[in-house]
C-alpha cells in the first residue's frame, strides 16, 4: 500500500495537488456551517435517574427552573408598593414570552423564600424551553430584552403628572410616569444563562487560541527547519487538517449530537497532528536527499518508512479516542467521533498530499534558507539525544530513579482528587450569570435553583404524598419540601397533630397523573454533603405503587460520576487492548507494548496530579484567573484519552526507528542509542509544536478548557522529554534482548501478518538532515 501511495505521489503529483485544492475548498464550504449544527452541554447520561426526571418534568410540568432573574430595588425593599407595581409589570411580560414557561415570582406567591434576607432582592423563576442549544439562544434573547439597570419602572400615575419616557440605561420598554421609585435592576442566572455565557465564551476562546498558536507555530517551524519552504509544508498539512475537521464536525452534527466544545479539540488536534506527521515526513525526505538519493527514491523511501509510522501512529491515537464512544454522555462521545475523524484527516492528508508536494519540490524543499541555518549541518547528526541515551544505558537505574521519583511526586495530588461537573464557577468572576448564582447562595435561605426535584409519574393520593413529604422534610439540612398539598419544614406536621401545620402548597406541582416535589436544602451545591443528600432523599419509602425519580443539580453530578465510573474500566481496557495489539503488530514483541503502557501510565499520572494541584487545590489560580473546584469529571476523562493517544504517537515515532535498526542487525543498545539519535530531535520538536497548540488554550476564560489545554500540553512534554529521553533507554537497557521477546506462535503470526518499517536502506541515509 505504501509503495503505491509513493508512486501515486510521484507520477500523478500535480493531479493530486489540484484535487486537494478542490477538496479543501469544498471542506471549507461545509465547515463554515459547523457551528450551526453543534449543541451545548452533553455532560449528562440520558439514561440516568436525574435525566429521566428532567424529561418527565419537561413533559408534564413545563420544565425545571433553569433561569433565575434576580430583581433588586437599589433604593429600597422589593415589597414596597412602587417596586411591586414595576415588578408585576415585568413578570406579566415575562409570562407572555413564548420561550418561557413556569414563570413564578416573589410577587406572585409572596413567599419569603424568594426574597433575600435584607429584602432588597427577589427572584423570578422560569423555564427556558428547547434543547440545550435552543435554551442558550432563547435565554440570550430574554437577557437582551430584560436584563439591565432600570429595565422597569413604576407606572404609578397618582403621584406625578410627568408622562415622559424613562431615560434609564436599561433595555426594558416600559414608560415611567411616576417618581421612578419603582426602578429595578434585573440580572440573570441559572443553567440557561450560564449556558448562554459558556457558548459565547467557547467561540471567543477558540479564536484567541488560534491567533496565538498559528503564528507561534510558524516561527518554531522556521527555527526547526531553517528553511522557509520546509517549514511551510507541515503548516500546509495542518491547515488541511483543521479545515477538514470543521467539515467533519458539520457532517457529524447533522446526523448525531456533537458538543460545541469539540471545535476546540479538533482544531488543536488537527493543527498539532498535521504538523507532527508532516514534520516526520519532511525530515525523512531531507535526510534521504542529503544521503544522495534521487528525488523519486527519496519519496519512495520516505513513504515506506515515515509514512508507515504515520499510519501506525494515527491508528494508536484513534484507538485511544475511540474509547470515548463507550460513554453515554454526548460531550464525550462527540469527542470520540470528532477526534477519530480529525486524526484520520491529518493522516490521510500526510500520506496522500505530502508525497506529491515533496515530488514537485524536490531539492527546492531546502529553499529559503534562513540566516541562522548552517549549510554544513545537513550531514551531521544532532548528537545530544544519542549521547543522552548512551549515558542513561550505562547506569539505567541511577539515571531513571530520579526521574521516576519526580513523576511520582507530581502524581501524589491524585490521592486527594475529587470530581465535579461544570457550573457557573467555570466562568470568569465578572460573568453576570456567575454573579447571580453567588448572590443566590449568599443572600437567600436555600436556593430554589439548586433544589432537588422529585417527580412521581403517576397519580398519588393526598395522604401518602403528605406522609412522604414529611419524611423528606425530616432529613438533616433540608430547609423545606414543597408539594401541591403544602410546604413542609423540619418540625411541621401535616396539621393532624402537634405543630403549626404545613405551609401553603403550590398547585402547579400537582397533575392528575403526576406529582412533583421540590426539596430545598441549606447545603452548598455540589459539596460532598449535598451529594450525600441525594442518596438520603432517594432512600425514604415512597407512596405505594410509585417509583419516584430524583433530579436536580446535585443529582446530575452524582449520576454523572456513577455513569462514568461504571464505564471507565471498559474504556481503559479497550485502550490497553488496542494499544497492545497495534504495537505488537508494529514491533513483533509482547514486551514492547507492556513497557509502553507502563511508562504511559506513569507520565499520565504525573500530568493529572499536576492538574489536580493547580485546578482543584487552587495553586496558580491568581496566574490563570480561575476558581478552584473539583476536577471536571468528563474533561478529566477526555484529557486522559487524548494524552494517552498522543503519548503513543511519540512511542511509535521512536520505536519505529529503533526497530528498523534492530532489524538491520544492530545490537539492542546500539539500536536504542542510534534510534533516539535519529528521532530525538524530531520528537522533541514535534512535541513542542503540538504542545503550543494545546498551551494556547491556557488563555481561555473557561477553567475546564484551561485545564484541558495545559494538561494536554504538559503530558506531551513529559512524554517526549522525560519518558522518551530517559525512561525508554533505561527500560530497554534493563530488558536487554528480552525487549523483543514473543512466544513462538505469536512470532509466526507476526511474520505473516505484522507490519513494520520497510527494508534496509543505504547506511549513508541514516544521517538526519532536520535542519539545513
Amino acid at each position: 500500500m505504501f509503495e503505491r501511495l509513493a508512486e501515486l505521489g510521484i507520477r500523478r503529483s500535480r493531479l493530486v495537488l489540484v484535487i486537494t485544492v478542490v477538496v479543501v475548498a469544498l471542506m471549507g464550504v461545509l465547515g463554515a456551517g459547523a457551528f450551526g449544527t453543534l449543541l451545548g452541554g452533553g455532560f449528562d447520561d440520558p439514561a440516568s435517574q436525574s435525566s429521566r426526571a428532567a424529561k418527565v418534568i419537561d413533559e408534564k410540568f413545563g420544565g425545571e427552573t433553569n433561569l433565575v432573574l434576580l430583581v433588586s430595588a437599589p433604593e429600597g425593599r422589593v415589597d414596597t408598593p412602587a417596586v411591586t407595581r414595576s415588578a408585576e409589570a415585568l413578570v406579566a411580560e415575562l409570562k407572555e414570552e413564548e420561550t418561557l414557561t413556569n414563570v413564578v415570582s416573589f410577587w406572585d406567591t409572596d413567599s419569603p423564600d424568594l426574597r433575600s434576607r435584607d429584602g432588597r432582592e427577589a427572584m423570578v423563576l422560569a423555564h427556558v424551553t428547547g434543547d440545550e442549544t435552543e435554551q442558550r439562544e432563547n435565554a440570550r434573547k430574554i437577557l437582551d430584552t430584560y436584563a439591565g439597570t432600570d429595565s422597569y419602572a413604576s407606572t404609578d400615575t397618582d403621584t406625578d403628572t410627568d408622562t415622559g419616557t424613562d431615560t434609564g440605561t436599561g433595555t426594558g420598554t416600559g414608560t415611567d410616569t411616576g417618581t421612578g421609585e419603582g426602578g429595578l435592576t434585573v440580572e440573570a442566572g441559572g443553567g440557561a444563562a450560564v449556558g448562554s455565557d459558556l457558548s459565547k465564551q467557547v467561540v471567543d476562546d477558540l479564536v484567541l487560541a488560534e491567533i496565538i498558536a498559528i503564528p507561534l507555530t510558524l516561527v518554531l517551524l522556521l527555527f526547526v527547519f531553517g528553511s522557509v519552504v520546509a517549514a511551510l509544508l507541515p503548516l500546509a498539512i495542518a491547515v488541511i487538517a483543521v479545515i477538514g475537521s470543521f467539515a467533519q464536525l458539520f457532517l457529524l452534527g447533522s446526523v448525531t449530537d456533537v458538543a460545541d466544545t469539540a471545535t476546540n479539540l479538533t482544531t488543536a488536534l488537527g493543527l498539532g497532528l498535521g504538523i507532527d506527521y508532516a514534520l516526520l515526513m519532511t525530515s525523512r525526505f531531507r535526510e534521504q536527499l542529503a544521503a544522495g538519493a534521487s528525488v523519486d527514491d527519496a519519496v519512495r523511501r520516505t513513504v515506506s518508512t515515515a509514512g508507515r509510522t504515520v499510519a501506525f501512529s494515527a491508528a494508536t491515537v484513534a484507538a485511544a479516542l475511540a474509547a470515548l464512544l463507550v460513554f453515554p454522555q454526548y460531550f464525550l462521545r462527540s469527542f470520540g467521533f470528532a477526534g477519530v475523524g480529525v486524526v484520520a484527516i491529518a493522516a490521510l492528508a500526510t500520506l496522500l498530499v505530502m508525497p506529491a508536494l515533496l515530488a514537485v519540490l524536490g531539492h527546492r524543499v531546502n529553499s529559503g534558507r534562513l540566516p541562522w541555518a548552517k549549510p554544513g549541518r545537513s550531514g551531521a547528526r544532532p548528537p545530544m539525544w544519542g549521547r543522552l541515551a548512551r549515558t542513561v544505558m550505562r547506569r539505567p537505574v541511577l539515571t531513571a530513579l530520579p526521574v521516576l521519583a519526580v513523576l511520582l511526586v507530581a502524581a501524589s495530588p491524585l490521592l486527594g482528587i475529587t470530581f465535579g461537573t461544570p457550573d457557573e464557577r467555570v466562568l470568569p468572576e465578572n460573568a453576570a450569570s456567575r454573579q447571580v448564582s453567588t448572590a443566590l447562595r449568599e443572600n437567600f435561605d436555600g436556593s430554589e435553583d439548586a433544589a432537588l426535584h422529585i417527580v412521581i409519574d403517576t397519580s398519588v393520593d393526598r395522604a401518602p404524598l403528605e406522609s412522604y413529604a414529611v419524611a423528606l422534610s425530616g432529613i438533616e439540612d433540608v430547609v423545606r419540601v414543597e408539594t401541591s398539598t403544602g410546604t413542609y419544614a423540619e418540625g411541621r406536621s401535616t396539621g393532624t397533630g402537634p405543630g403549626p401545620g404545613p405551609g401553603p402548597g403550590n398547585a402547579a406541582l400537582g397533575r392528575p397523573d403526576a406529582q412533583r416535589i421540590s426539596v430545598v436544602s441549606s447545603l452548598t451545591p455540589k459539596s460532598d454533603a449535598a451529594q450525600n443528600l441525594v442518596g438520603e432523599v432517594r432512600a425514604p419509602t415512597p407512596p405505594a405503587g410509585t417509583h419516584p425519580l430524583v433530579g436536580g443539580t446535585d443529582a446530575v453530578l452524582v449520576d454523572t460520576k456513577d455513569s462514568i465510573a461504571d464505564r471507565l474500566p471498559i474504556a481503559v481496557a479497550l485502550i490497553a487492548l488496542t494499544t497492545f495489539v497495534l504495537l505488537f503488530l508494529f514491533t513483533g514483541s509482547v514486551v514492547q507494548p507492556l513497557r509502553a503502557l507502563a511508562l504511559n501510565v506513569i507520565s499520565l499520572a504525573a500530568t493529572l496530579g499536576v492538574m489536580t494541584w493547580i485546578f482543584q487545590d487552587g495553586n496558580l489560580s491568581s496566574v490563570f484567573g480561575f476558581t478552584a473546584q473539583p476536577m471536571e469529571v468528563s474533561m478529566t476523562v477526555l484529557m486522559f484519552c487524548i494524552a494517552f493517544g498522543l503519548s503513543m504517537d511519540y512511542e511509535v515515532f521512536v520505536t519505529s526507528r529503533i526497530k528498523e535498526l534492530h532489524d538491520l542487525g544492530a545490537d539492542n543498545e546500539t539500536a536504542v542509542a542510534d534510534g533516539l539519535g535519529h528521532t530525538g530531535r524530531i520528537v522533541s520538536a514535534a512535541a513542542f509544536l503540538l504542545a503550543v497548540s494545546f498551551f494556547a488554550f491556557g488563555t481561555a476564560k473557561i477553567s475546564f478548557m484551561q485545564m484541558f489545554g495545559l494538561g494536554s500540553g504538559l503530558a506531551i512534554l513529559i512524554d517526549a522529554l522525560a519518558v522518551r529521553g530517559v525512561l525508554v533507554p533505561a527500560a530497554m537497557r534493563l530488558l536487554g534482548r528480552s525487549a523483543w521477546y514473543a512466544p513462538g506462535f505469536l512470532r509466526r503470526f507476526h511474520d505473516r501478518f505484522g507490519l513494520s518499517e520497510g527494508g534496509p536502506e543505504p547506511m549513508a541515509a541514516k544521517e538526519p538532515a532536520l535542519t539545513k
